[in-house]
């Protein structure tokens, strides 16, 4: 594969969809598009990538190898799409489509783990390339299989063979055969979609047990905060009340602060030392 430098850099999403739009046009003129030959048809294909975005550093080779990797993935999708439309057809599993299908798409390997090119997708969905055909199971002679529903990449390049993919009708297996792969192949396909859920409810507990352990820590750190600054006010008031001068008071407002001050050393030799320490103040109020 051609790398970036060659192909003119990183495609952007806005590039994508405009090669498609191109390729569409082009390779399903009802004229012209049959009869062209592959530099032609690159040729046309750039010219009507280029009106979309006349800035573009991407050359005919760069255009080509590009949709090689688009047709690919997307010939991919739609696989991957059909099966996951079966098994929901026939009651095997009820989830939702798109999920079943980016499963199967990872499952098949080869490439990308999940499909990104759905605004491509959008574009294409509906060309005779990449229409959805429900597929059965496959037919097999002897333990050979006789049709694959997956498309092969030696007719990538042509503008006919593309579109016009070859459905051979051919007589199908018994229903024991039919319900044992059927089986087999559900099984198999409900251990992975299992497996998968059960990851992420665990990234979700992990995530969600984060969550929790932060908000305690935060919450810890707050108390911590508030007690200091109680202290420190306290030690203030303190201060304060030790330090005041009572000798213009009258005699009532004498007594209070005797009495403040008694509190204070009370308070603060109950930290220090304990509460044995306590008992000369009692001793002094008999």
């Amino acid at each position: 594969m051609a790398s970036s430098i060659e192909t003119g850099g990183a495609w952007s999403t806005m590039e994508d969809v405009s090669l498609c739009e191109a390729w569409l046009r082009v390779c399903h003129c009802p004229v012209t598009g049959n009869e062209m030959k592959f530099f032609h048809m690159w040729k046309k294909i750039h010219a009507e990538f280029c009106e979309k975005i006349p800035d573009s550093p991407h050359t005919e080779m760069a255009l080509s190898s590009r949709w090689k990797l688009l047709n690919k993935e997307m010939a991919k999708w739609r696989d991957a799409l059909a099966k996951a439309m079966n098994l929901y057809r026939s009651g095997e599993n009820r989830t939702n489509e798109l999920i079943q299908a980016q499963m199967w798409f990872g499952a098949t390997g080869g490439g990308k783990k999940r499909f990104t090119h759905h605004e491509c997708w959008e574009v294409v969905k509906y060309c005779k390339r990449f229409i959805i055909i429900p597929t059965g199971p496959d037919v097999v002679l002897n333990e050979t299989p006789l049709r694959d529903s997956t498309t092969s990449d030696s007719h990538l390049d042509s503008p006919m063979s593309e579109d016009s993919p070859i459905q051979k009708e051919l007589r199908p297996i018994g229903r024991k055969a039919a319900k044992a792969k059927k089986e087999g192949n559900s099984s198999n396909f409900n251990s992975k979609f299992l497996e998968e859920i059960a990851r992420q409810n665990s990234i979700r507990i992990e995530m969600e047990q984060k969550r929790q352990d932060m908000e305690v820590a935060i919450q810890a750190e707050q108390s911590r905060e508030k007690e200091y600054l109680r202290k420190k006010d306290q030690q203030k008031t303190d201060r304060e009340t030790m330090a005041m001068d009572t000798s213009h008071m009258s005699p009532e407002t004498k007594q209070y602060w005797k009495l403040e001050r008694r509190d204070v050393m009370r308070r603060r030799l109950f930290q220090d030392d304990g509460p044995s320490n306590t008992d000369w103040l009692n001793d002094q109020n008999h």
